[in-house]
């Protein structure tokens, strides 16, 4: 199993040295308490980040059985607000589970977790392994094979009175629970997409379309292919069918000011997609 989040102290199996990861106990507990919908206690609350990457790693691989395997790559914090209020200058990573993929127009009932949130974003599916040389946007959409309109629905877990910090964001896989996909759109001119991802406007909206949320393809780090670049800095290597989760355009929102549901639109975007969910 290739680890969820990398860095050079990492090899697949270990730990580094001064890693103090969440002992199994303490894991079997919170997937118990994730699977169950119940509010958890932070696993490294008052741990490093590193301390975060190891245990990440053993509740990737306890919650495997559970959510299918493991399909691709999540980017969380990845606007200057998410970032200023967790106070970290780059974003946190996770993964995304074969088990927590919806189609466009799912039914999911509410609560999805313990700490049920919404927001707008978006999935690169990796076209070929050369992405890994990417060094720019451009670099990536030419090894895209498809952009897929994408809501994720995370879970915080944790419960009221734990602090939710970038490391016991991290420790927990970055709230990965659902998401709902969008139909494909083929990468057929990466010079294209390029620009349209940087100038599309990406637009959350509520069950009676209200705007809940409204920013453009820059809002995600300048760009959304630099989710790819991020994630690929911390030593994850892409494969051929991958998907990654570029993170959020706007702010997450509680299923309370759904209205019964919630779209995302891509103006902007070939076709001006959409995705949307309804809550019961």
């Amino acid at each position: 199993m290739k680890l969820p989040i990398l860095s050079a102290a990492f090899v697949l199996g270990t730990s580094p040295l001064w890693a103090a990861c969440a002992d199994d106990a303490a894991v079997q507990t919170f997937v118990a308490d994730y699977m169950a919908n119940r509010p958890t206690k932070s696993l490294v609350a008052d741990g490093t980040m590193e301390d975060a990457l190891c245990t990440q790693a053993k509740v990737v691989a306890a919650l495997q059985p559970h959510m299918g395997p493991v399909i691709g790559y999540k980017a969380g914090l990845t606007s200057k607000p998410a970032q200023e209020r967790f106070k970290v200058d780059e974003p946190v990573g996770g993964v995304l589970y074969q088990n927590m993929m919806l189609e466009d127009g799912a039914t999911v009932a509410v609560p999805w977790g313990a700490r049920p949130v919404f927001e707008a974003d978006l999935v690169l599916v990796v076209g070929d392994a050369a992405i890994n040389q990417a060094s720019s946007p451009d670099d990536v959409l030419t090894h895209v094979s498809a952009v897929r309109p994408f809501m994720e629905l995370p879970d915080l877990t944790l419960a009221e009175g734990e602090a939710i910090t970038a490391v016991s964001l991290t420790a927990v896989g970055v709230g990965s629970k659902l998401g709902v996909l969008g139909a494909e759109i083929p990468v057929t001119d990466a010079a294209a997409m390029t620009a349209a991802l940087a100038e599309m406007t990406v637009t959350l909206s509520a069950g009676d379309g209200t705007i809940l949320a409204q920013a453009p393809g820059k809002a995600v780090l300048g760009h959304p292919a630099n989710s790819v670049l991020w994630l690929m800095s911390k030593g994850i290597e892409l494969k051929p069918g991958d998907l990654v989760s570029v993170g959020s355009f706007g702010p997450l929102v509680p299923p309370q000011k759904a209205a019964g549901g919630a779209r995302v639109s891509y103006a902007g975007l070939p076709g001006d997609p959409e995705v949307s969910v309804t809550f019961e």
